[in-house]
């Protein structure tokens, strides 16, 4: 009977919150890119969490999330995120929308809130997004990223590794392996947002989605410091 009522709880949470993505509007989907980006900034005006340029010269891609505890009763962990790719030649892509949970090294003490950045260091890795869920730590070798402060530390075998992790957690060392958490692109809010028939793939890797006024603020800040 446990187990029955587990099962029809989770599923409920499921149905609601897929309910509630059906529902979002194109100001709610503005208000998440403004977060990510917000998030970003937030992360390299601090020093404790500032991502040195050596690591943000080798990114191939960059993914900010923002989670959150979505369960009352089972304390679940759910939220979104955005990516962004640098193309071959060498411009940022439109941000693209994913869906983000189950991460817990951004967790502080007593906090309901994770705000991640992954910088990813290959071509390879955000390909995997395209088939499905991505599983960090699992389906590409994760270690959280040096901090600016640490700059001195970095190595080549270091920016060699396909995703380096920044989350506000004071026990989070630089090269300390990283597992948790999942990706999974949001293609009907992709679809939505850019009222375009095309979904992740094509609009990091093509030119074909046009730009929203919206997200010129983030693409113009991660351009600027990944020169």
């Amino acid at each position: 009977m446990k187990r029955f009522l587990s099962i029809v709880l989770v599923t409920l949470f499921a149905t609601t919150a897929l309910q509630a993505e059906r529902a979002l509007s194109r100001d709610d989907y503005v208000t998440r890119f403004e977060s990510c980006e917000a998030i970003l900034r937030e992360f390299m005006e601090d020093p404790r969490y500032a991502i040195p340029q050596a690591v943000l010269r080798e990114a191939k891609a960059i993914i900010i999330t923002n989670q959150f505890k979505a369960g009352f009763l089972f304390g679940l962990k759910d939220g979104y995120g955005v990516i962004l790719a640098k193309r071959a030649d060498g411009t940022w892509s439109n941000p693209g929308m994913l869906n983000a949970g189950e991460a817990s090294f951004g967790l502080q003490a007593g906090g309901t809130a994770i705000e991640t950045v992954y910088i990813l260091t290959d071509d390879a890795t955000p390909r995997i997004l395209y088939k499905g869920r991505f599983n960090i730590g699992v389906d590409a070798k994760a270690v959280a990223g040096p901090k600016a402060a640490e700059a001195e530390r970095i190595t080549r075998s270091m920016l060699d590794i396909p995703v380096l992790v920044y989350a506000k957690n004071k026990g989070l060392f630089a090269g300390v392996s990283v597992r948790g958490g999942w990706l999974q692109a949001n293609n009907n809010a992709i679809r939505s947002y850019y009222n375009t028939r095309y979904t992740l793939p094509e609009l990091l890797q093509g030119d074909w989605v046009p730009n929203q006024p919206e997200t010129d603020h983030l693409v113009q800040f991660v351009t600027q410091i990944t020169q």
